[in-house]
């Protein structure tokens, strides 16, 4: 099969690699479509290994229609449309991955444009709702909210009944934000985020921090939270080291978490099986009636993936960038 394979960070080709064999426990896909997310230009420039076992092509969600499913899997069916939440292998013309993280392709979704739910529909229920509890009527900070996971989130949030807040750098961003149902929309170039949200919530602050940023807003993060509230850290593109106030946490009796989804287990409690039926249960249905839709910046040919992983590196993009594979 052909594939993308980094040469280097700035060289990515299509290419004839060898196809995966089918394991136990196996659904093959023929991808029509796969997600790009920043995991991937991380492990393009050689820092960010897959897991062990795990293909070594980059692309952590895809979508496409099931070509063949291993003997001891039930449920799936040579030829049913599919997405799938992947540990790697996405830029590829199929790719193997296990059934527990296959879903179906929710009503009213595109067959391509599916690919860009799986990473951003599991990070955001696993770690907004799954871990961090929010309830309908909290307030929800989202940073970096016109991203893939940002628009997501903001979406989710509202079908939940929650009030939102996000960050975000420019006027453009921002608009699509508060088309999306944000009511709180930060600019944090001009912006303090903290007072902003202190001064919209009464003095409150947010019940839920969402983080793209990690070190970089670790501290200004806790001065965001309320009382009781939490904070869930996914990303580190403001660095990994930070100091903690504890006595600040303490006195809100405040809670931060880190999660990472790729290295999770295939099964067993808090897995990405346990998660993908989650999503499946929870979150499609929103998607099925329009409460939900994916957000889509920007689509190429999969033999552009250069082009595309520049562009979203850029960060001018909003939404999701997917590569096509076939039509």
């Amino acid at each position: 099969m052909q594939a993308i394979v980094a040469e280097s960070p700035a060289k990515l080709i299509w290419t004839e690699v060898p196809e995966r064999p089918l394991q136990s426990g196996d659904v093959r896909i023929d991808v029509v479509a796969a997600g790009i997310n920043r995991a991937d230009l991380l492990q393009a420039a050689g820092k960010y290994p897959p897991p062990k076992g795990a293909s070594d092509i980059m692309g952590l969600e895809v979508s496409g229609v099931i070509s063949d499913v291993a003997d001891d899997v039930s449920g799936w069916a040579v030829g049913q449309p599919v997405c799938a939440l992947l540990a790697g292998g996405g830029y590829a013309e199929n790719v193997t991955v296990p059934a527990g993280q296959v879903m179906p392709v929710p009503e009213s979704v595109d067959l391509a444009h599916a690919a860009a739910l799986p990473e951003v529909a599991c990070t955001v229920w696993s770690n907004v709702v799954m871990t961090a509890a929010l309830a309908a009527g909290e307030v929800l900070l989202i940073h970096g909210g016109a991203s893939g996971i940002g628009t997501h989130a903001i979406q989710v949030a509202n079908a939940l009944g929650c009030r939102v807040a996000v960050t975000a750098g420019s006027a453009n961003k921002l608009d699509l934000c508060r088309e999306l149902g944000a009511e709180v929309a930060i600019n944090y170039r001009d912006e303090d985020f903290v007072e902003r949200l202190r001064a919209e919530t009464d003095g409150a602050g947010a019940d839920v921090i969402l983080d793209i940023m990690g070190a970089a807003y670790l501290d200004r993060n806790v001065d965001a939270l309320a009382t009781g509230g939490r904070l869930a850290i996914i990303g580190m593109q403001g660095g990994v080291k930070a100091e903690l106030n504890i006595g600040k946490l303490l006195a809100k009796r405040a809670s931060v978490t880190a999660t990472a989804l790729r290295s999770r287990p295939v099964s067993g409690p808090g897995s990405k099986s346990d998660i993908v039926a989650e999503v499946v249960a929870n979150v499609w249905p929103m998607v099925a009636d329009g409460r939900v839709r994916p957000i889509i910046g920007a689509e190429f040919p999969v033999q552009e993936a250069q082009a595309a992983q520049e562009m979203l590196d850029s960060g001018e993009v909003s939404g999701k960038v997917l590569l096509r594979v076939r039509d």
